[in-house]
């Protein structure tokens, strides 16, 4: 994992998607694709993301904000 900066990565320990916003303190902080609260991860547990899994949090995301409530 090269953990660059702005790349795509997966906390192995939860499965989550996010991106690379930096390293903190001997951990790789990823945020969720779209935005939100960034979290730290140990090097040791995050995998570079494929593009698929890129491109489906990413279709995810629109499909969800295009729910109208019930």
């Amino acid at each position: 994992m090269t953990g660059r900066l702005r790349s795509y990565a997966v906390d192995v320990r939860s499965g989550r998607l996010g991106e690379v916003m930096g390293r903190e303190g001997g951990y790789v902080q990823l945020r969720p694709v779209g935005g939100g609260r960034e979290w730290d991860c140990p090097p040791e547990s995050v995998r570079e993301a494929a593009t698929g899994e890129v491109l489906r949090e990413r279709v995810r995301q629109v499909n969800e904000a295009g729910r109208l409530p019930c």
